[in-house]
């Protein structure tokens, strides 16, 4: 599945559509799944010693699901093509990398 067809396909399984929500709505669930993300790393931790076990694994894969819906339906709203985020971002981490710039902190660097 391409970014396009996944953007395209979760945005029918969107129920907040009404105005005003695009984009509250779909920040907040963000934040909480990747709490939820978080939650499942600490775990695998705390509980097994940083092994990823096969049912870890899949458990994780499904809250990383959740946030790339929420992340998708931010993009969807904003008329910004997962693609382009994707690329942009590639593209930036190549530039800090070429620039000796990858670590450290800032937007700008």
């Amino acid at each position: 599945m391409t970014f396009e067809e996944y953007q395209k396909e979760s945005k029918k399984t969107a129920t907040y559509q009404e105005k005003g929500r695009e984009f509250w709505y779909p920040a907040l669930g963000l934040a909480g799944e990747s709490g939820e993300v978080i939650e499942k790393v600490k775990k695998l931790f705390r509980d097994d010693n940083g092994v990823l076990s096969d049912e870890r694994r899949e458990s994780l894969k499904n809250e990383l699901g959740d946030v790339l819906w929420y992340l998708t339906q931010i993009a969807t709203d904003a008329g910004i093509p997962l693609e382009s985020i994707a690329k942009g971002n590639i593209d930036k981490l190549f530039s800090r990398k070429t620039r000796g710039k990858i670590t450290g902190d800032g937007d700008n660097r």
